[in-house]
């Protein structure tokens, strides 16, 4: 009998229902089609941490028989190692990132796609940086970047690959305080956007290199390298509806919270961390970000409707 994919086995993920995953277990191992990876994407970027989580062991299940297939399955099972290692930091578990993303790498190496080894890198890239191993990082993605620069004329996914990666050496870099190193990088992932631009869109890979996308960088950047001022300048430039998704958006609010929070603007952090619950409701939950919270509580605690938020997102979601 044909082995079903991840979706037959009962998860309608682009709807956002679960059937129950316990019964899923009983049936065949499931294998592993780009429509399921795309799903699991598609609910991350809307921020549906709780239902991704649900729905992973069910992806994961499948990771195996796809790596054995051929080059496209082992580039689908890297993909899936990927967004394990995103949830995971998302979840604030770094170990549990670091080794996921280390099989998103092998797999991303037997898939031979440069575009899947760039992401791998990415991935493998904010474990590094939290465990304080800065130039492992760096060497990722300058090696996946080198990979992605093999071809005279790259596609459109490999100037995107290629800028992302330059954006996650950038503020690697500038996590570690290399102001020149990171501001290079920066500067080489907004040519790579100049050149996308041009490139017609064509169906596949959604894009993640954009204007905006290199803006909402700039305030992590800038704010690692303590200009306090160039990043907020950033903030106010970027509107979050040009950004694709509720993660993304998320994401400004929360770098804006914490670049207000640093130049001692409290009252300001929270008016970002309500936009971040607006957006995505699971990224207030997050343990990084309820830290934000307990830090503006500490400083301004009798600020209009804190203490409800406060108390709506210390519990992170069953």
């Amino acid at each position: 009998m044909e082995r079903r994919s991840v979706l037959a086995t009962g998860v309608a993920l682009g709807a956002g229902i679960l059937a129950d995953p316990v019964a899923a277990w009983a049936a065949p191992a499931p294998r592993l089609s780009a429509g399921d990876v795309d799903a699991g994407r598609r609910l991350f970027a809307a921020g549906a941490y709780t239902r991704l989580d649900e729905v992973l062991p069910l992806l994961l299940a499948g990771v195996a028989h796809s790596t054995e297939q051929d080059p496209a399955g082992a580039a689908r099972a890297a993909d899936v190692w990927v967004l394990a290692s995103q949830l995971a930091v998302k979840q604030d578990r770094t170990e549990a990132a670091g080794a996921y993303a280390s099989r998103a790498g092998a797999a991303a190496r037997r898939s031979g796609n440069p575009v899947v080894l760039a992401a791998a890198a990415r991935a493998a890239a904010t474990p590094l940086r939290r465990t304080g191993r800065t130039d492992e990082a760096l060497l990722l993605l300058k090696e996946a970047r080198t990979h992605l620069k093999a071809g005279s004329r790259p596609t459109a996914a490999e100037l995107d690959a290629a800028g992302m990666a330059a954006l996650t050496a950038a503020y690697t870099a500038a996590q570690a305080h290399q102001p020149a190193l990171a501001r290079d990088f920066a500067a080489q992932a907004e040519e790579k956007t100049l050149r996308l631009a041009r490139h017609p869109h064509t169906a596949g890979r959604p894009r993640e290199l954009t204007a905006g996308q290199c803006a909402l960088y700039r305030i992590g950047i800038h704010r690692h390298l303590g200009d306090l001022d160039t990043a907020l300048a950033a903030a106010r430039q970027l509107r979050p509806v040009h950004l694709p998704t509720a993660e993304r958006r998320a994401r400004v609010a929360t770098d804006t919270a914490r670049a207000l929070l640093d130049a001692g603007d409290a009252a300001g952090a929270f008016a970002q961390l309500r936009l971040v619950e607006l957006a995505a409701p699971l990224e207030a939950r997050r343990p990084s970000v309820r830290t934000l919270t307990a830090r503006v509580v500490e400083l301004r605690p009798n600020l209009p409707s804190l203490s409800n938020y406060a108390h709506r997102t210390a519990a992170p979601p069953v």
